[in-house]
């Protein structure tokens, strides 16, 4: 059986699922319950300056029946009183020792504000902290949240503040809002960070409602930008998490990542795992069903690592790093062409329409005899020696496996755009790099 426990820069937990630090871990009855039903650990709601919330909080993207792909949320940090939820974090760490109880921060930028919370919390006995540099709404107007971990020197200073105090690991939450994440990360790390987490919530707007013209959530009448999580950020969360966790200078610390972001399944867990997680913390999908699904989570995770002989989580996270390119050094030999099964195809002739409209017009439809039935409907037909592998028709094909993208060797010389720059300069100029392709049967369309 698979050993799913971790341990975090000190923090350690039975297994790498936690709470992201939101409504699911509000309180300590919440908290209590999560980790009674296999929850490995918990980042407590941040808590920090006084708040008043608001009212239709939340606004969700629903999708083809599917409820919440994305979910907007304009909500703040905790507005229980802090007394109350520093008794309530002392009390789950007496009740449940073994599980990671780390404490989100968020106060204005004075180093004494700082220093204060950190050791009125420390008190309790919680395994570490999590200091909010990602609120994108509400927090940021007032100085905090975003403001902070958009500036790479506030994320340093207001760190160092911290770590001056703190005996417990100290996570900086980062912001997905800013051009390239791994400045503040690398911030982080000057500060002498224990361990980073990512992504917090992406600013936008939900949506507008055609017939009363408000935004959405609305608020009384008004609306505004809010966090945005849910499924449908994962491709974002898994790509900034990787930029962090590739960077040199983050990866030369040696400090641990806390993936977040879209995070639903096993497989999603396992995703943000390969990429450098060595936690994953989870919102969106706890809210929409409820704490069981960490059942679901335990289970496929041990299931795949017993599959493949990973005895612990640290046999595989990383594993697919290396495997983190730049266009320039792709191979531009590689070729790959669309075949169809047509004992799969159900004559849908999506693959025809994208094809002949958005891409490169190398299917056709035509007459094929499959059986002795007698079909009067056309198939599509892949000319393979115009198709360029672009995978577009396997993607909108409905029927699974039915069109494969199967790769062949064409002669081309295996070299990457670097390596062909480097070799080649004169490619740069047009009428060489049409003789070049030409000669190298590469398709122009």
């Amino acid at each position: 059986m698979a050993d799913l426990s971790i341990n975090f820069n000190g923090i350690k937990s039975p297994n790498p699922f936690w709470l992201a630090s939101a409504p699911p871990s509000n309180s300590g009855y919440q908290v209590q319950k999560a980790f009674e039903q296999g929850w490995g650990g918990a980042v407590w709601k941040t808590i920090g300056a006084p708040v008043m919330n608001v009212c239709n909080r939340y606004g969700t993207i629903d999708y083809k029946g599917r409820k919440i792909i994305g979910l907007n949320n304009v909500e703040l940090i905790s507005d229980r009183p802090i007394d109350i939820n520093l008794r309530e974090m002392a009390e789950v760490k007496r009740n449940f020792p073994n599980h990671a109880v780390i404490a989100s921060i968020m106060v204005e930028s004075k180093k004494e504000a700082w220093q204060e919370i950190v050791k009125r919390t420390e008190a309790t006995g919680i395994d570490g902290f999590e200091l909010n540099f990602g609120c994108p709404h509400g927090m940021s107007e007032r100085g905090m949240g975003a403001a902070m971990g958009q500036v790479p020197e506030y994320t340093c200073m207001v760190t160092e503040w911290v770590m001056e105090v703190a005996t417990k690991p100290v996570i900086v939450k980062l912001t997905p809002n800013v051009t390239d994440v791994v400045y503040p990360a690398r911030a982080a790390v000057d500060a002498k960070a224990s361990a980073l987490s990512l992504i917090n919530t992406i600013n936008s707007i939900m949506g507008v409602d055609l017939d009363s013209f408000e935004i959405r959530p609305n608020v009384g009448g008004k609306g505004g930008h809010g966090g945005y999580a849910g499924p449908a950020v994962k491709p974002i969360a898994l790509h900034l998490l990787s930029a962090v966790a590739a960077d040199e200078h983050v990866r030369k610390s040696g400090i641990p990542i806390s993936g977040i972001g879209g995070i639903e399944t096993w497989q999603d867990c396992v995703e943000f795992m390969l990429l450098g997680a060595t936690s994953v913390q989870i919102c969106t999908a706890v809210m929409h069903w409820g704490f069981r699904i960490v059942e679901d989570l335990i289970e496929g995770m041990s299931n795949w690592m017993d599959e493949r002989g990973f005895q612990t989580c640290d046999d595989f996270i990383g594993k697919s790093l290396p495997r983190i390119s730049s266009f320039g050094d792709f191979d531009l030999g590689f070729q790959s062409v669309a075949r169809i099964d047509h004992n799969k195809c159900i004559q849908c002739n999506l693959c025809f329409i994208a094809c002949n409209d958005t891409a490169h017009q190398c299917i056709d439809l035509k007459s094929l005899k499959l059986t002795d039935e007698v079909n009067e409907r056309l198939w599509p037909v892949v000319r393979e020696e115009d198709c360029v592998g672009c995978a577009l028709c396997a993607s909108v094909c409905p029927v699974d496996d039915c069109i494969s993208m199967v790769e062949i060797d064409t002669g081309r010389p295996h070299i990457t755009w670097n390596q062909l720059v480097k070799e080649k300069p004169e490619v740069l100029e047009w009428d060489k790099m049409v003789e070049y392709r030409e000669k190298n049967h590469i398709h122009i369309h």
